[in-house]
């Protein structure tokens, strides 16, 4: 006997088929999928980070940095969330909200090289090419290979 439950979907079955959509490059799909999720559980923390990802892939800056946002209000612990809101910031010209995004993150994940070399980065574009190169230097020195790129081109 088939039980009625199967078509209910759960908030993760959302996230799961959101997910495999995202990787796959359909992100018009997989936000739809997150948004099913999430109105089933509004503190679906994964789901907003994901989705700012896949919003930020479709150049919805906007709808990004208010999703990153969402997630840092909801975990404040997410490295990975004020990374992802950095490099949205820097995106928009932003530069010093990406300092402090990034700044935030690394007070949280001391090893993220993405966050030094894009702080790398947003220091260079307000002028702060000392503050720039020993980032880059940071992210060198944990395995970035653009930040070798950044500091070659940068710090001469």
């Amino acid at each position: 006997m088939i039980s009625c439950s199967i078509w209910a979907q759960s908030a993760t079955a959302y996230f799961d088929k959101a997910f495999k959509k995202a990787e796959a490059g359909n992100h018009k799909g997989a936000i739809a999928d997150y948004n099913k999720a999430i109105s089933m559980n509004s503190k679906f923390v994964e789901a907003y980070q994901n989705r700012g990802v896949a919003k930020f892939k479709l150049k919805d800056y906007k709808g990004a940095l208010a999703d990153f946002s969402k997630t840092i209000d909801l975990d404040s612990m997410n490295a990975d969330a004020y990374t992802g809101r950095a490099n949205v910031n820097f995106t928009l010209s932003n530069f010093n909200e990406a300092i402090e995004d990034c700044t935030s993150s690394l007070g949280l994940n001391p090893k993220d090289y993405i966050a030094y070399n894009l702080r790398g980065l947003a220091y260079n574009k307000i002028g702060d090419k000392k503050n720039a190169c020993a980032d880059f230097s940071k992210a060198i020195e944990l395995g970035s290979k653009s930040a070798a790129v950044n500091k070659a081109s940068i710090c001469k």
